[in-house]
């Protein structure tokens, strides 16, 4: 497709924060066919299911897609998977409470929004005035909605767990919530003769007796090999229903096809919900790659995990920890939000990390950063945490040293480096070397480049490794020491031998931190021969 023809031909309109299936498919939005696993999930042999994704993966269109169906609106599913496999189209009656409504919510803001909810579908099915507590009237609400249609009720709850994300690392406020929670969810259990399908979607796990009280029978089918591509797109999706768009792009940004599928992989593939699984897409940050013709970060700055950052404090998680991959066992990161001893399972519940890999002998799963968007937002987020004030030069100095590496001008690079730390505010705990090896790790990682710490050889360990297209370059950190003595320590233990076969040219790199300054004292780079 050449440009021309490009423009020529009618643009797609994407969904790009639409997530209402009949606005979708009235407007003729891309829509990208999920319904025949949308039949299969709806004639699944549970009554109750739950499903958890990482933001902007669409759980809250298949919500919508769900509600549609079980209201019976057999047009809009025209030409699609389902048309083909229902027969009946049934009009249930469809309770569908939003939990997003009551994000960053107090008590009362939490039990208000609750309430207009509530107070929605009263209005359809009737209320019993002597139903004053959330449980009350939702549980005389769904059984007048059967009296009075004879139909069982479909309950969606999307985002159940909105309200309580913002104060997971709080004492005080996260029991108060979770107790409105419990209450309003109490009985769906015992309204079970009452309800043909109950569906919740979340991003992060809460147990059933802190959360669902008695609801003990909910069928979690997060990591079900069967729904696996239910949310996200695949790249069989990606080479046919959006084939178009890959070359609409592709001209915009002047790479071939194949150039471009390269580049939207590595940005935004490499999600698992469960293993084996196909490589799964973010659909937020693939459908505004083609609207605006630009590969670039848009799931990271479609919201701050500010409780990610709150969470890495609480449980002293660095950035190297963030960006190496572990291997545990199902069970420490598939686990209840309030159970959680360390990180990881809020990092893989809200996409941060995704499996990548499986050894059924030990049964343990590979945890990683899925793809190249994901890591440099998470290393951009962490730069004003160990450097303050960096997030107003730290895009430019970036992009800068950058340039300077591209060019394999480390002299350039650490030069760049050093008058940037001169410029911005003392930040607190510098005072270890550690600290110098961490805010190297976040902004090598901002390059794009491949980047490691403590890097294990025959005789000890190399602070950091930083490989790019043209060189490996093999460094040693000092803090209240010269570059000398980083160099020295390099040659002495001989640790560009661990990487003679690496097959690119290295490079050693001792740098001293001045401790009083809080930035680069000096430095000495010299080429291994």
């Amino acid at each position: 497709m050449d440009l021309q023809t490009s423009q020529n031909m009618p643009r797609r309109r994407y969904p790009i924060g639409i997530q209402t299936f009949s606005e979708i498919r009235t407007k003729g939005y891309v829509y990208v066919d999920k319904t025949e696993l949308v039949f299969r999930l709806a004639h699944a042999d549970a009554k109750y299911l739950f499903l958890g994704r990482p933001r902007r993966f669409g759980k809250s269109l298949l919500v919508s897609t769900l509600q549609a169906y079980f209201s019976g609106q057999r047009e809009l599913f025209s030409g699609l998977a389902i048309e083909k496999l229902e027969t009946e189209w049934t009009a249930y009656p469809v309770l569908h409470f939003d939990m997003s409504m009551a994000k960053h919510a107090d008590k009362e803001g939490l039990e208000n929004i609750v309430g207009l909810q509530l107070e929605a579908y009263e209005t359809l099915y009737g209320r019993n005035e002597n139903e004053q507590r959330p449980n009350e009237r939702l549980f005389g609400l769904i059984r007048r909605a059967f009296e009075r249609t004879g139909k069982q009720a479909v309950v969606l709850i999307d985002e159940y767990d909105a309200p309580l994300l913002d104060v997971l690392h709080e004492e005080r406020d996260l029991p108060v919530l979770r107790n409105v929670m419990r209450n309003f969810y109490s009985p769906l259990k015992a309204c079970e003769p009452y309800l043909r399908f109950v569906f919740l979607t979340g991003i992060t796990k809460f147990s059933a007796l802190s959360i669902f009280s008695e609801l003990n029978n909910i069928m979690d089918i997060s990591m079900d090999s069967e729904y696996a591509a239910l949310c996200g797109i695949t790249q069989e999706e990606i080479e046919s229903s959006l084939r178009p768009d890959v070359e609409r792009l592709a001209v915009k940004m002047q790479r071939t096809r194949e150039e471009v599928l390269g580049l939207l992989k590595s940005n935004y593939d490499g999600y698992h919900f469960c293993w084996p699984s196909p490589d799964v897409y973010n659909p937020y940050s693939l459908f505004k790659s083609f609207f605006s013709g630009r590969i670039e970060a848009y799931w990271f700055g479609s919201g701050t995990p500010t409780y990610l950052l709150e969470m890495m404090r609480k449980f002293q998680v660095s950035p190297v920890e963030l960006g190496t991959s572990v291997d545990v066992m199902q069970e420490e990161f598939d686990m209840p939000a309030e159970r959680m001893t360390s990180l990881v399972p809020l990092l893989y519940q809200s996409g941060y990390v995704t499996i990548k890999g499986y050894e059924a002998s030990s049964e343990l799963y590979t945890l990683g950063i899925p793809n190249r968007e994901v890591r440099i937002g998470l290393m951009r987020s962490l730069l004003p945490v160990y450097v303050a004030g960096a997030s107003m030069g730290g895009n430019t100095m970036v992009a800068k040293m950058s340039e300077a590496i591209r060019r394999d001008d480390m002299e350039a690079a650490l030069r760049l480096l050093q008058s940037f730390l001169s410029s911005v505010p003392y930040c607190d705990n510098t005072d270890y070397e550690g600290h110098y090896q961490q805010v190297l790790y976040i902004i090598f990682n901002l390059l794009g480049a491949f980047v490691d710490v403590e890097v294990r050889t025959p005789r000890g360990r190399v602070d950091l490794v930083l490989r790019t297209a043209t060189k490996l370059y093999v460094m040693e950190l000092k803090l209240d020491k010269d570059a000398d003595a980083a160099m020295g320590q390099i040659d002495l233990k001989d640790y560009p031998e661990r990487f003679a076969l690496c097959g690119l040219p290295v490079v050693k790199v001792g740098i001293g931190f001045d401790r009083e300054k809080h930035t680069l004292g000096s430095w000495k780079i010299e080429a291994v021969c």
